[in-house]
């Protein structure tokens, strides 16, 4: 007798739309901001865009973290200090979304009276999960029976009232060749501030010999208080050989503050 496996795919949707995949699911992120003991709700929306299959979901959470290149790690719920998961509860865990349903989720945060600003602990956050519960078969392969459930994060953040200042300190700039091919430029900071940074970074290279000029705009970058990171940009594959100042500007927080760093360099091109 032949025996057929079956493989369950479990999707990660960082997106807060990919209809592709049979879910939607908007905002991407959550901001909430109270004090101790206090209340706040906003809401999530959740959309079945299929035209013929009935989706089962459930709410779950998870912690979060950035590493030092601003990728997430998740965690499991409760596990890092910056944790606000148990804190957190969805107006229906489970519910049922027929093609085309949508569906606006409460999503509340309850600040245990206990818990004070701190210096050293200024934020916390969560990731809420809408996950599939009835995978949708797919296509079936060499034997096995591939079936597909998508889940989407909706990532939350939460502040105390009047704690808003977002700050950062450039601590390096460099150029990078590690072969003849991929080049790039390195900048570190450090999250110096008191609440999630959210901004546009902008390099621009200048030919000191023809004085022309490279420009990379709308680089988007996100990071949490006390976090060291590093900003990758690859140096366009069209920049002429050449010796360079490469000019790095990070626009951020609501008063659209700037820091900047410059760097001269000498740029190699392969024949």
């Amino acid at each position: 007798m032949k025996k057929i496996a079956t493989v369950l795919f479990f999707l990660l949707i960082s997106l807060s739309t990919f209809a592709q995949t049979g879910l939607s699911v908007g905002p991407p992120r959550l901001y909430f901001v109270s004090n101790s003991g206090q209340n706040q709700s906003l809401s999530v929306e959740v959309t079945n865009p299929s035209k013929d299959y009935t989706l089962e979901l459930a709410a779950s959470m998870e912690d979060w973290e950035y590493n030092e290149y601003g990728d997430n790690i998740l965690k499991p719920k409760g596990m890092l200090k910056t944790s606000c998961a148990n804190w957190v509860s969805v107006s229906e865990p489970f519910f049922a979304l027929k093609p085309g349903e949508s569906k606006r989720l409460q999503v509340n945060i309850m600040v245990p009276p206990n818990v004070v600003y701190q210096d050293s602990l200024p934020v916390h956050t969560a990731m809420l999960f809408i996950s599939q519960l009835n995978p949708k078969e797919g296509n079936q392969r060499e034997g096995a029976n591939i079936r597909i459930a998508v889940r989407s994060g909706v990532k939350i953040y939460h502040r105390f009232t009047g704690m808003d200042k977002p700050d950062l300190e450039i601590t390096d700039f460099k150029y990078l060749a590690p072969d003849s091919v991929n080049k790039y430029i390195e900048l570190s900071y450090d999250v110096t501030g008191n609440v999630w940074l959210e901004g546009q970074m902008r390099v621009e290279f200048i030919n000191q010999e023809t004085g022309k000029k490279t420009l990379l705009d709308n680089l988007a970058f996100y990071a949490l208080p006390g976090d060291h990171r590093k900003q990758y940009v690859q140096v366009p594959k069209d920049l002429a050989k050449g010796n360079y100042v490469a000019s790095a500007m990070l626009f951020y927080g609501n008063q659209q503050q700037v820091k900047a760093a410059e760097l001269e360099f000498k740029h190699e091109v392969s024949e």
